[in-house]
């Protein structure tokens, strides 16, 4: 059960786990929020790529990323709570900065073939470090919460806490020069990888010891049960879902909207400043939801809750077809504050509930995060060309035509909350209420 109040501050997994996942996306945010923006502006600035070349990028990272992330969760699940594999994502984000300097920019710039090895390579490297590390991380984290007593969502609204702090400086640093962007997120790596090296709670310390027992019950799945994800049907019918919702964080949130947002604007640098501070607003927002998301669905349930996410999802991608203001694309932009807790927190719950919570790490992999991936490598590129035919706002239409028919397509597969309960069950406030007014009327 999470420990809750004053008491969450002093437990020492708590304070380790939150430091370790700030640190990660510190390290991710001084440069991923401007990657877009990067990828797009003319030279000097940026590397002054048209929306297709872009998608061709974001398709193929995708595509690494979901190789990488599904084999991160099978290891992952296999290690428990050991922290081999963070660690080899920290030393990835500790060398974010010469990578991006001497080797990603020079090979694509380069063109021909130079620069279709450059975006392969980059595709590696990044997905290991950031965006399949992403997914680890907050396994991990959430099998921590687990394992040692506290809330999952009030930990990694310290990740989502961290983006806010260094979104509001990268705006500032892509205008003098992206290599400070990426230098900066090699100094959190290096920050991070000092967390999951060297920060070991006793506890910690003390389940390692247990599992590392020969006598001791088995806690970690076999490779069959993990294999076996793939052929579970009701998991299918929730990747389908998040295919076409949550694939458009990266297709509009992050290849589309910087770019549109920043065209508003009287000059490319008055955007970009603009860009910065509304992304870290926003982040900042979605912080304090991640610690207030998990009160709505104890109230509303985990299927509701992941149903919500899909609603405000269509409605903020398209009023931003309907406005073409920068101060109402602003407000509208402060949905995604909601929505992306929306997604995240139910969709962990989602599969302690009705799967075996020993194969969590591999689950949130393939069921969320692989599946966001797929819909990236299918979309981003045809997408990006839809952008450069027809304009942004069409486009939006577009994107929010697609959530709205995946909405009406989850009403009716996602499980409801006291179906197929395979994992930890889950009561709502007024259920739990009814039952202690029962208990009460029997005694």
């Amino acid at each position: 059960m999470a420990i809750s109040g004053a008491k969450t501050y002093r437990n020492p997994s708590y304070l380790q786990s939150s430091t370790g996942i700030f640190m990660f996306f510190c390290s991710w945010g001084i440069w991923w929020s401007f990657f877009s923006i990067w990828l797009t502006s003319p030279a000097p600035k940026g590397l002054g790529m048209t929306a297709a070349q872009q998608g061709q990028i974001y398709s193929i990272n995708s595509l690494a990323t979901l190789f990488i992330m599904f084999f991160y969760g099978l290891i992952q699940d296999n290690l428990g709570i050991k922290r081999r594999l963070v660690i080899v994502v920290s030393c990835i984000a500790a060398c974010v900065g010469p990578f991006a300097q001497f080797i990603y920019k020079p090979l694509l710039l380069a063109g021909g073939t130079t620069k279709f090895i450059g975006v392969l390579v980059g595709s590696i490297v990044l997905s290991a470090g950031f965006m399949a590390g992403c997914s680890l991380v907050e396994a991990l984290t959430e099998r921590y919460s687990r394992h040692f007593g506290f809330e999952y969502g009030q930990s990694r609204a310290w990740g989502s806490f961290g983006y806010a702090v260094v979104a509001l400086i990268a705006g500032p640093l892509f205008n003098i020069d992206m290599r400070w962007n990426f230098w900066l997120g090699s100094l959190f790596g290096i920050g991070m990888l000092c967390v999951y090296l060297f920060w070991r709670p006793a506890e910690q310390k003390e389940e390692l010891n247990k599992e590392a027992d020969p006598n001791a019950p088995r806690t970690n799945p076999t490779t069959k049960e993990m294999i076996a994800v793939l052929g579970m049907g009701s998991l299918w019918a929730l990747i389908i879902f998040m295919l076409f919702t949550n694939t458009f964080y990266t297709v509009f949130d992050q290849q589309m909207f910087p770019s549109y947002y920043k065209s508003l604007f009287a000059t490319p640098a008055q955007g970009a400043e603009w860009y910065s501070i509304l992304n870290a607003a926003e982040v900042f927002c979605e912080s304090a939801m991640m610690g207030i998301v998990p009160i709505i669905m104890d109230h509303i349930g985990v299927r509701n809750a992941l149903l919500l996410g899909a609603v405000t999802m269509f409605l903020r991608i398209g009023l931003c077809g309907v406005f073409h203001d920068p101060v109402t694309i602003s407000v509208v932009k402060m949905f995604h504050a909601i929505e992306t807790p929306l997604f995240c927190l139910p969709a962990f719950r989602y599969f302690t509930l009705h799967y075996d919570t020993k194969l969590s790490a591999t689950l949130y992999m393939v069921g969320f995060q692989i599946a966001s991936q797929v819909g990236q490598v299918i979309m981003s590129t045809p997408l990006g060309m839809l952008r450069d035919s027809l304009g942004p706002r069409k486009t939006f239409f577009t994107i929010s035509g697609i959530v709205l028919l995946a909405l009406v397509y989850g009403f009716f597969v996602i499980k409801k909350d006291d179906q197929q309960v395979g994992g930890d069950p889950f009561i709502r406030v007024k259920d739990r209420k009814a039952g202690a007014t029962q208990a009460q009327v029997s005694a």
